[in-house]
């Protein structure tokens, strides 16, 4: 679908830019509001943690059941919704993900903010799975990746905008504001989407089972398999980089805001030049971006030594989340009619990576290698990544071979 209908049942192209601006805007919103919750609880874990009576440590529980929610929510929902139209999916995912906002920042302790923070990621990768499908349904002819871009755009630029916004509002008013904030976003994104999205419904005979039959198919679980592990080596670093900045490059705590900001600003250009290159070679963008990771990663080692080189390769690391529209197409292309949900899962992957990426990396400093091993974990990581890339390329051709093979055998035997 690459023309959006009009009232008079007809589209003009200028029409149809306008209207796939305004989709893919709304959308986008949606995609920031998620990307504002997600990461604004990082850096009020403080905050969290006196309020609700607890320790640091286990005030960062929260991130972690939001992230199990994101995780179990995107298979889960993306299959008992596959007969819905996307319009009211997607609102009715964003509705619920306000709703999750609204009520952890009425938590009254530590288990109920735990649960609550589990019950909102569960909108998460299925509303980004059906968004991505949705703005790939009205994406001009070759600019599918790019579409997808945009949409993710959202989930990049919050990094940028929406967590320093919500978390000066959480120091000022207190954390519970900062979720008030990403509720309120919430809602606007939901009346935006019901109101600019076109009702695309899906596919005749959707259903879930016929979504889960996206999980038998071998390159849906390699593609997988590329993000959950190749994409882990950025929050290895990631996750650690505020005491190397303070320990290692010696950076001064007032440069640390600043030079975060240049992490956000690298993934919103990774992601704009992602998706461009996707959309002209999919596979070798997929590819050459796990290359681009491991060097990357393997420069922090050394770049990580000095205030401005440090910053400069936090950009560096950013731009790593180029692999995210690319990998979203490349699920479309091998899920068949399985869309939602196999959509849906590359958010649940990426999850996977922030946990394992993170989890490895604490294991290297605790072995006493240094706070900058983590940049060799996510050498490993993208190496790993590459490794099943390769792999997915080798079952694709073996594929192509055997579908070569069979309809000659065909003709050979009716012969």
């Amino acid at each position: 679908m690459n023309n959006l209908p009009t009232a008079e049942g007809t589209a003009t192209p200028g029409a149809a830019t306008t209207g796939f601006a305004r989709a893919v805007f709304s959308l986008g919103v949606g995609g920031f509001a998620i990307g504002t919750g997600e990461f604004v609880i990082m850096g009020l874990l403080p905050e969290v943690a006196a309020d609700i009576g607890t320790t640091i440590p286990q005030a960062g529980h929260v991130i972690s059941a939001y992230a199990l929610g994101v995780v179990i929510g995107a298979p889960v929902l993306a299959v008992l919704a596959a007969g819905m139209g996307r319009r009211a999916l997607l609102v009715a995912l964003m509705a619920v993900f306000a709703l999750g906002n609204f009520a952890s920042a009425a938590a009254p302790g530590y288990w109920s903010l735990n649960l609550l923070r589990f019950a909102a990621g569960l909108p998460h990768g299925t509303y980004f799975g059906v968004a991505a499908l949705v703005a790939a349904a009205l994406a001009p002819p070759g600019r599918r990746a790019q579409a997808v871009g945009l949409v993710m755009l959202g989930l990049t630029s919050a990094t940028l905008v929406g967590v320093p916004i919500a978390a000066a509002l959480g120091q000022w008013l207190g954390w519970r504001a900062a979720f008030v904030l990403v509720g309120v976003i919430a809602l606007a994104a939901a009346v935006l989407v019901q109101r600019n999205v076109p009702d695309l419904q899906p596919d005749a005979g959707a259903s879930p089972l016929r979504e889960l039959g996206a999980l038998a198919k071998p390159q849906v679980w390699l593609t997988l398999g590329i993000g959950a592990i190749g994409f882990g080596g950025m929050f290895a670093v990631f996750s650690y980089i505020k005491p190397t900045l303070l320990e290692v490059a010696g950076m001064p705590l007032s440069w640390v805001p600043v030079v975060l900001a240049l992490f956000g600003l690298g993934m919103v250009a990774g992601n704009l030049a992602g998706a461009r290159l996707a959309d002209r070679a999919l596979m070798r963008t997929i590819g050459t971006m796990l290359v681009w990771s491991g060097l990357v990663l393997a420069l922090f080692t050394v770049m990580a030594h000095h205030p401005v080189t440090a910053a400069l390769n936090l950009f560096m690391v950013g731009t790593i989340v180029a692999i995210g529209p690319a990998l979203q197409v490349r699920l479309m292309d091998v899920a068949g009619d399985a869309q939602t949900l196999a959509a849906a899962l590359n958010h649940s992957a990426f999850n996977v990576a922030n946990a394992v990426g993170a989890w490895l990396g604490g294991v290297a400093i605790s072995a006493g290698f240094g706070w900058t091993s983590t940049g060799w974990v996510g050498v490993a990581l993208a190496m790993a990544g590459l490794a099943v890339y390769f792999w997915a390329l080798s079952n694709a051709r073996a594929h192509a071979r055997r579908n070569a093979v069979a309809p000659q055998n065909c003709a050979e035997q009716a012969g």
